[in-house]
């Protein structure tokens, strides 16, 4: 069975993830460790990381990946923008390595209008260098870049692109993939019906290897297939549909995968509680 959970809020303290994420019934978690819109980033204490690996023991040490910050561009041809981003992404890789967070999931960034090719080597020589400068000691901590949509200049929208990023690493034995599922869908990667399901990730299998695949974010799609809008959608609501939702949580290759959701809820939560059940209940129909 998948390992289902949700992205929760870190306010009044990281440990609180936990509460947030027990609270609504889920086995994995995704959080932002610091502002995920601000450059400025206060460093881990050791307080933080106390309290926070003790929420994980009392949670059942269910797996913990950080979305970094959507700031981080390695496809920037500027070379201060770059440096800054390559700075940003290796102190995230610490604090995770601090908190024990074993996944740091990224967006390969945007090329701006430099184009695909020259976008995909500056993120390629950027990976690295953010490895390189967080160090040997973080190499415990996995870097995951993750589908898009396909929006603007934005790379990664396509398993050939993210596949040459793995190829064309140093450091490939630190990096993985996060699988989107609105993303992949808006890139225009099917997932409706059984036939297009098993395109989509032989595909990826041909193009990325599916033993990359590391983590997944369970969002159905407001837009259409191959609209290369990337907007998210409760579970059954959108685009994708409850068959292409059920097909995968009960795929036997991802069956020990976590799979987070990233869809829209207010405070009390509710609507994660919701998705959960949905998907919950698409693996018991499959039984």
């Amino acid at each position: 069975m998948a390992i289902l959970g949700a992205h929760e809020s870190v306010a009044g303290g990281l440990q609180l993830a936990f509460e947030r994420i027990k609270g609504v019934g889920g086995e994995a978690l995704q959080i932002f460790t610091r502002n995920q819109r601000q450059w400025q980033a206060a460093a881990i204490s050791d307080e933080e990381v106390l309290l926070f690996q003790e929420a994980r023991a009392r949670a059942g040490m269910m797996p913990v990946a950080s979305h970094a910050s959507y700031l981080i561009n390695l496809a920037t041809p500027d070379p201060v923008k770059a440096a800054r981003s390559c700075r940003a992404l290796a102190d995230e890789l610490e604090r995770c390595r601090r908190l024990g967070i074993e996944s740091v999931v990224l967006h390969p960034g945007s090329h701006g209008g430099a184009g695909v090719e020259a976008g995909l080597e500056q993120v390629a020589v950027n990976l690295d260098g953010a490895l390189e400068l967080a160090g040997a000691a973080t190499g415990e901590v996995r870097l995951l870049l993750e589908t898009t949509a396909g929006q603007g200049t934005g790379l990664g929208s396509s398993f050939a692109e993210l596949g040459w990023l793995l190829a064309n690493s140093r450091y490939r034995d630190r990096l993985g993939i996060c699988v989107d599922t609105c993303h992949i869908f808006a890139a225009g990667y099917d997932l409706r019906d059984k036939c297009s399901y098993e395109q989509t990730f032989a595909a990826l299998d041909e193009q990325v290897g599916l033993e990359q695949v590391c983590f997944f974010h369970l969002n159905d799609s407001k837009k259409a297939c191959a609209s290369r809008v990337d907007r998210h959608e409760h579970i059954g609501k959108g685009c994708i549909g409850l068959e292409g939702f059920r097909l995968l949580v009960n795929d036997s290759r991802f069956r020990r995968h976590p799979m987070t959701l990233e869809t829209p809820k207010g405070k009390d939560l509710e609507e994660d509680r919701q998705n959960l059940a949905v998907l919950r209940s698409l693996q018991a129909s499959a039984l």
